[in-house]
């Protein structure tokens, strides 16, 4: 017969447990109920286990749900979790235990992650290595954590984490990442609740820098200075084309027509194709880098920019670009003539490099508090494109011309884009053109 007490914690410790009868199979249990909290018992193994149940009739049939074992849990917590557990079965209607079973059955955000990748991404999104790179990165201690256990706070001190340590683009991408993961896993049949719903993206900025016409002549200088001939030539072709990042990296030779001087994306971010028009600066860039690769190894002359990457193309040429942009940044400041004096006050060694240089100028500018401009050091590689679009527009082309020329796709202007062919496109782009390599003659 159960045995009832006022649960308390020294009366709970005193309890010692059953004494086996010889020869019983399993082990025997006493069963102690508290007089405080209805349907809440413990039960008092053999073995000295002491653990809390909710007993109670779901449906008409008898249910232990298990709470916890004592002591770990109090005897506090024991009452609350029993209180929690009578809500999901009177008011939310479920039965605890089935509700554990599910859990213990149903897939892992791993789990998940890799259909979404299998049957998703790599079928369907030309980025899917930065989905598989980024969850990897940041959400690996989830992988073996039941994707419905993954609750909306966790996510959200995730998110705010990310922002704080990575910045907002990167809290805002892993949002979306996490979000399409559960949203396909929906659709696919899982039946759980996606808990990123109600978490908001944190508020971006749409950049609008582009290179203006006293900073054109520093880059341009810039990259004639640059030993890294692939990594230049990649970035003049990203400012001349306007392309996306992605497909200049990845540029073939049979997708360049000299003849015509175009060059053909087979498929860009939007999932067209795209015919881009090659100035004559753009074509005498192709035609050396054509020379050049001649004498490239293996497979990897298939290509305009080859790399030692997996890929056989060039990959994101980071450090060449940091390089490029404090040098340009230097002669920016050069023109300066403060900045100019206070330059030529620093002692350097003749074979000092471009990252020594900046860094001393920027330590002897802040030792004398000088605050010097930002320069170029703002612009990332994906500004060229925008830079571009700006040129464009400031030599009178249109709305329609520059997102033909730039691939960008939207319901209210494709069927202005459809009428137009590559003429007038290439006109606008060339008047940019020259209108950039003009800054050098100013």
């Amino acid at each position: 017969m159960p045995k009832n007490i006022n649960f308390i914690k020294t009366a709970l410790l005193a309890i010692n447990p059953p004494i086996k009868p010889e020869g019983k199979k399993g082990g025997v249990y006493d069963t102690y109920k508290d007089t405080k909290e209805k349907g809440l018992i413990l039960l008092v193994g053999n073995g000295g286990s002491k653990t809390f149940y909710l007993y109670r009739k779901i449906n008409g049939k008898p249910e232990r749900i298990k709470l916890g074992a004592f002591p770990d849990m109090s005897v506090e917590n024991a009452r609350n979790a029993a209180m929690e557990a009578k809500k999901t079965i009177v008011v939310d209607k479920k039965n605890p235990n089935e509700e554990k079973k599910k859990v213990n059955t149903e897939i892992t955000f791993g789990e998940m992650f890799n259909q979404f990748m299998e049957r998703y991404s790599k079928k369907f999104k030309r980025s899917w290595q930065y989905d598989e790179r980024e969850v990897n990165k940041f959400l690996s201690h989830w992988f073996n954590k039941k994707a419905s256990q993954i609750s909306k706070q966790e996510i959200q001190r995730l998110h705010e984490t990310i922002y704080n340590v990575n910045g907002l683009y990167q809290a805002n991408r892993l949002l979306e990442r996490i979000r399409a993961i559960y949203n396909k896993a929906i659709e696919w049949g899982w039946d759980g609740l996606n808990p990123t719903q109600g978490i908001k993206k944190f508020k971006e900025k749409s950049r609008d820098r582009f290179l203006q016409a006293d900073e054109l002549p520093c880059l341009f200088g810039a990259l004639s200075e640059e030993d890294n001939e692939v990594a230049r030539d990649y970035i003049l072709i990203s400012l001349l084309t306007g392309a996306r990042k992605s497909n200049v990296l990845s540029m073939r030779w049979n997708e360049v027509n000299f003849e015509n001087k175009t060059w053909r994306i087979p498929e860009t971010k939007n999932g067209d194709s795209l015919t881009v028009p090659l100035m004559e600066q753009a074509v005498e860039i192709l035609l050396q880098r054509k020379e050049a690769n001649r004498y490239v190894a293996g497979n990897s002359n298939i290509f305009v920019f080859p790399g030692t990457g997996a890929e056989g193309y060039l990959a994101d040429p980071k450090k060449a670009w940091k390089r490029i942009c404090q040098n340009a940044t230097i002669k920016l400041w050069q023109l300066d003539k403060t900045i100019a004096e206070l330059i030529e006050t620093i002692e350097m060694k003749e074979d000092a490099g471009i990252n020594q240089l900046y860094s001393a100028i920027t330590a002897f500018a802040k030792k004398k508090k000088i605050e010097l401009p930002t320069g170029l050091m703002d612009i990332r590689i994906q500004d060229l494109r925008r830079t571009l679009g700006s040129w464009q527009a400031a030599t009178g082309a249109t709305t329609a011309i520059i997102g033909k020329s730039l691939g960008h796709k939207s319901q209210q202007a494709t069927a202005i884009y459809e009428r137009l062919n590559i003429d007038p496109v290439r006109a606008s782009v060339e008047r940019a053109t020259d209108a950039m390599f003009n800054t050098l003659k100013t």
